[in-house]
């Protein structure tokens, strides 16, 4: 889904890159932030935690996932997704 307007035109070097990524229905940083508004919720400070935490782990993730494409990942992650489960994403789970 679409990042709040003031993330991904900060972006700078590598981290661009994401940007090549067309939005799909799911991908990795979906599954493993599903549930954000709840993990927002209970931080004292929601916005810096998003800034610090949250997006910069999004663009990790989603920069491996545009790195390392497997159609068979995509499948799984429809799946996860479709059931509600977690995944295995190499050596994360998501």
């Amino acid at each position: 889904r679409p990042d709040v307007p003031g993330y991904a035109d900060q972006l700078k070097g590598k981290d661009c890159e994401v940007l090549k990524l067309r939005p799909g229905i799911t991908g990795p940083a979906s599954l493993k932030y599903r549930d954000e508004e709840e993990l927002l919720a209970k931080q004292a400070d929601p916005q810096k935690y998003n800034d610090e935490v949250i997006f910069p782990d999004k663009v990790r993730i989603n920069l491996y996932y545009l790195h390392h494409y497997s159609f068979i990942k995509d499948i799984e992650m429809i799946i996860c997704t479709v059931l509600s489960r977690r995944m295995k994403y190499d050596n994360e789970t998501i």
